[in-house]
């Protein structure tokens, strides 16, 4: 089984690549299966992130093959493309999902919410008809890999996340959280990480804007002070010393028009505005204006320092488990490599018997002696056993061939007399 990664991340690609290389949910079930007709892989899985647009597949194709996909299939550039892109094949394949499912390869070292975001891939994949055994074996063995790390190190303690990070970025912003008001925008995981940690901070006022009241109530009714529509941010915005947007939306929804009447209304009061959505939800021209500053994902990688060295070193020692795990998993498939050829060396030998066991009955059907029919049973069926590994092993030794007699005493436990 050739295991394959194909990819676009955050240590690649600029943020701008990323949009454009970037799936929406909606899109992703029909990229699967674009993948499988266009590409010549067997089974594939797709993860798109805001740090990361990533393949896992099972098939012998180039990585051209798959870079031409995905640049027809986003309208890329192929060359700029091209230099952004990665490809990992084999256990180099298997290492880099499980440093990723792990987050040893997020921009926030340990970060948690990769995880599930790698098995809602899979989960998908699943559903979709395009994840079969081979990628489901690689999958289940990452998974029970990762859960290990988790367990056996200090990686997940002290967990932290772009949203931390946004709020801490936030702190170091404005000292006194109690007389700031944050406007929120968008509902999903990353949101309600920011509203809990905004909350634990002691921010004075949360406004959350979402496209649908209901949605954004589930998410942040124990946080939010005010719950807001999309279309209702323009009537807000002035008000917020600090917005942090996450949303899946494949447009922009803030633009430059919409801050600069907020900034007017705030009469020159700086707004601090973190945009973790990818592709992004503010304009970036918004930081081209005086009173404004705008930080996008890739701005927080220097942020969140809190723990740095303990995650290093819990990191250090995940590398001793995933050396292991990936040990193990080269044994596995090496064991199963030897499967077909055990089901052929048992197909040849029952053929073997049915033929002599057949030639014993129909002895016993004339009535001849039933003594002499199962001695010759014995006799014709090691004869033929025997006939041909032994013809090997003559030619072997005449050759000088000296591993193939010690490989045939290693199997049959012979020692030489």
């Amino acid at each position: 089984m050739l295991i394959l990664v194909f990819g676009v991340n955050h240590k690649s690609a600029i943020i701008e690549t990323r949009e454009q290389a970037h799936f929406s949910p909606e899109e992703i079930i029909e990229a699967l299966h674009s993948a499988l007709r266009e590409t010549g892989l067997r089974e594939v899985a797709l993860l798109s992130t805001c740090n990361r647009t990533e393949l896992y597949g099972v098939g012998n194709v180039s990585d051209h093959d798959v870079l031409c996909w995905l640049s027809r299939n986003r309208n890329l550039q192929f060359d700029k493309l091209r230099d952004s892109f990665y490809c990992y094949r084999d256990l180099e394949a298997l290492r880099h999902l499980i440093l990723v499912s792990s987050g040893l390869d997020s921009m926030v070292l340990g970060e948690p919410q990769i995880f599930g975001q790698i098995k809602s891939a899979y989960s998908v994949g699943r559903e979709a008809g395009t994840v079969s055994s081979s990628l489901n074996q690689a999958f289940q063995h990452v998974f029970s890999t990762v859960k290990r790390i988790r367990t056996e190190t200090a990686i997940g303690q002290n967990p932290v996340s772009v949203a931390y990070a946004s709020v801490r970025l936030a702190r170091q912003v404005f000292s006194d959280f109690e007389s700031k008001t944050t406007l929120l925008i968008g509902a999903g995981e990353t949101i309600e990480l920011v509203a809990r940690h905004l909350g634990d901070q002691g921010m004075g006022e949360i406004i959350v804007a979402n496209r649908t009241l209901s949605r954004a109530r589930d998410v942040v009714k124990n946080f939010a002070s005010k719950i807001i529509l999309l279309s209702d941010i323009p009537q807000y915005l002035y008000k917020a010393d600090i917005l942090i947007s996450s949303t899946a939306s494949q447009l922009p929804i803030l633009g430059k028009g919409a801050v600069e009447d907020a900034i007017k209304r705030r009469r020159k009061k700086p707004m601090l505005l973190i945009d973790l959505a990818v592709p992004r939800d503010i304009e970036p021209q918004v930081n081209e204006m005086s009173d404004v500053y705008l930080y996008n994902v890739d701005d927080l990688t220097n942020v969140v320092q809190d723990g740095l060295s303990s995650r290093r070193s819990a990191a250090d020692a995940a590398d001793v488990i995933i050396e292991q795990e990936i040990k193990n998993w080269a044994r596995h498939q090496r064991a199963l490599n030897a499967v077909d050829t055990i089901r052929a060396f048992r197909k040849s030998i029952e053929i073997l018997r049915d033929v002599e066991v057949e030639k014993a009955l129909s002895s016993l059907r004339r009535g001849q002696d039933s003594e002499e029919i199962i001695n010759a049973l014995a006799r014709n069926l090691t004869n033929k056993l025997m006939h041909k590994p032994t013809t090997r092993l003559k030619l072997a030794s005449e050759e000088g061939r000296e591993d193939t007699i010690d490989a045939t005493k290693d199997l049959f436990g012979l020692t030489a007399e």
